[in-house]
């Protein structure tokens, strides 16, 4: 355990993972779609959906976290030490595979139970869903760390990373939905105040 510990360490170290504008602007969309999914929860008292936005808000701060602490790095050093450590290192393609069909799985799974969770009330949320399942992949896609997604994404599209436009996409998505959101249970108040 103390020899995967001094690895991770050599090999990982804690610092701000993405420094440029796009990363703190990044991390601004995640903190702008979290405080918006907030208001849409404590606005969703006793509706069918409320605990959807819930785990949204978790998810989002956590990975808004992550952008800038860059935590899957040291899960990353750390499987590359344990495989070093265990001698599998050679096999470890089969390994990241078999990882991202499990995490490519719970992805799946947790859709399903999101829109099973959301029933009668999916397509007022399926924006907020589907850029839930953007955000997610994306992540998923930087985790596996496969060189013919990292050049993909590395690559340059309207003056700025595709990295930038993926991630930022899904958080519009979820955004855009809970301003939705807000402005129709803003509506039937103006209405009842008339």
């Amino acid at each position: 355990m103390f020899e995967l510990q001094a690895c991770v360490a050599r090999q990982w170290t804690p610092q701000i993972g993405d420094p440029a504008l796009t990363g703190w602007l990044t991390v601004a969309s995640y903190g702008a779609a979290a405080l918006l999914s907030i208001a849409v929860w404590r606005q969703m008292k006793h509706q069918r959906g409320r605990a959807f936005w819930g785990i949204l808000i978790a998810v989002l701060v956590f990975l808004a976290l992550n952008k800038q602490l860059d935590l899957q790095s040291a899960l990353t050093a750390a499987g590359r030490c344990l495989s070093r450590t265990q001698g599998w290192y050679d096999n470890r393609r089969m390994v990241q595979e078999a990882f991202i069909g499990t995490l490519l799985g719970v992805l799946v799974l947790g859709m399903i139970v999101a829109m099973l969770a959301l029933r009668g009330s999916l397509g007022r949320n399926l924006p907020a869903l589907l850029g839930l399942v953007v955000v997610l992949g994306f992540v998923m896609v930087r985790a596996a760390s496969f060189h013919q997604f990292d050049h993909l994404i590395g690559a340059r599209s309207l003056g700025v990373s595709n990295n930038f436009l993926f991630e930022n996409a899904g958080l519009l998505l979820i955004s855009l939905n809970a301003v939705l959101h807000l402005r129709r249970q803003a509506r039937p108040q103006r209405m009842h105040r008339a």
